[in-house]
């Protein structure tokens, strides 16, 4: 996850059983209606469809939803009872790698809140512990790696590309959820390569990112072949996902808006275009998100996203107006108003959705995850309000 809270690493998902939008219990499947697209089999990537049926997956293709579809970064995790029960005792890796805890988890939300997307319960470093990097994510601190990367002898040394067997439980799960979402779809994710880049440079997170920005001044060599490593395990790592059951894929680059928009386009934005590009033959939306890029909201989608989230930061308005009218939008509301009155909260909802109109799709979202302490009657409260605003 991000900055403020350790990272953007996992948007930890859960399903729910949505309020205004009839979906199917849990474990029971609906079959396809006409026009809508079958859940792919095991191992095979989701085919197109000429018209979504899913008001998250018609937002993020520019189609007219039923209604405005919502769902939430960090949308599982510490703000949940039921999660910190299911977590209790078990390290974060270790949960990424239980394919029945992952569903459970995902699921969590999407029952509680009847959002309109599950998002894959995982964390962005899982990929490169998969490979064998030595690194553990410690409370209260976030990724830990043992030994940083500083050279090209480094990559070379520690990594290598992603196999799907080295990934073999997050396909188990998966395939686990596409059965119990029915027509929820899963958000598939990764992290891209320059946050990993920083995670394995710094050796944990940091607040300035000066190894990591002093390694990309000094040492092209290094950084080109980081960089370029990360990338094709990013893409393979949302593949995995994708060809298990994912119908959409969501890039998190958490510490992007650490950069000037002129060193980003210079020595990260051709790297997150290689994942997005790599990932483009699937034919499901693909959004790219960052934390404190309102500067750099036209480069992300630049490269090659289908859909661009926009922190809190910017006004929704002006966050449309820099990523252009062939792209759809998701966002913004600030976490933080879901602690105000509900009437505060509802008329803050209701302005990003007024804006939202403005663009070519909109999915409501926070302008990033939920923090650990919001209270989830709040959030079942807001889902609902979402749901009930006029689609025009």
């Amino acid at each position: 996850m991000t900055a403020p809270q350790k990272d953007d690493r996992s948007a930890e998902p859960t399903p729910a059983k949505a309020a205004s939008v009839e979906k199917p219990k849990a474990g029971e499947a609906k079959k396809p209606k006409a026009g809508e697209a079958k859940k792919p089999k095991s191992g095979a990537a989701a085919a197109p469809e000429a018209k979504s049926t899913s008001a998250f997956l018609a937002a993020c293709r520019g189609e007219k939803p039923s209604h405005v579809p919502v769902w939430f970064m960090r949308q599982a995790g510490r703000s949940l009872p039921e999660y910190r029960k299911v977590r209790e005792g078990v390290p974060m890796l270790e949960s990424c790698t239980r394919p029945e805890m992952v569903v459970e988890i995902t699921m969590q939300p999407v029952r509680r809140y009847g959002v309109d997307a599950a998002i894959f319960y995982s964390d962005i470093v899982v990929p490169l512990k998969a490979i064998g990097v030595d690194l553990d994510i410690v409370p209260g601190t976030g990724p830990v790696v043992e030994h940083p990367i500083r050279s090209v002898k480094d990559v070379e040394k520690q990594l290598r590309d992603l196999e799907p067997g080295d990934v073999s439980y997050v396909s188990e799960a998966v395939r686990g959820l596409v059965g119990e979402l029915g027509d929820t779809p899963l958000i598939g994710f990764s992290g891209a390569p320059f946050t990993l880049a920083s995670y394995l440079i710094e050796g944990g997170p940091s607040r300035d990112h000066r190894l990591t920005k002093e390694l990309m001044y000094r040492d092209p060599d290094t950084w080109d072949a980081l960089l370029g490593r990360l990338a094709k395990i990013a893409a393979a790592f949302l593949r995995v996902q994708v060809e298990a059951g994912a119908q959409a894929v969501q890039l998190f680059d958490s510490w992007a808006g650490s950069l000037s928009r002129d060193d980003y386009v210079r020595y990260v934005k051709p790297y997150a275009k290689t994942v997005l590009d790599a990932v483009a033959d699937l034919d499901v939306p693909r959004i790219h998100f960052g934390v404190g890029t309102g500067e750099l909201l036209g480069e992300m989608a630049d490269a090659g996203a289908d859909v661009v989230g926009v922190d809190w930061r910017v006004d929704l308005a002006d966050g449309i107006k820099r990523v252009g009218a062939k792209r759809a939008v998701q966002g913004n509301l600030d976490p933080t108003a879901l602690f105000a009155p509900d009437d505060i909260m509802k008329a803050k909802a209701d302005a990003v959705m007024k804006a939202g109109r403005k663009a070519r799709g909109h999915v409501f979202n926070l302008g990033h995850g939920v923090l650990p302490a919001t209270d989830p009657d709040a959030l079942k409260r807001l889902v609902d309000h979402v749901h009930a605003y006029e689609v025009r």
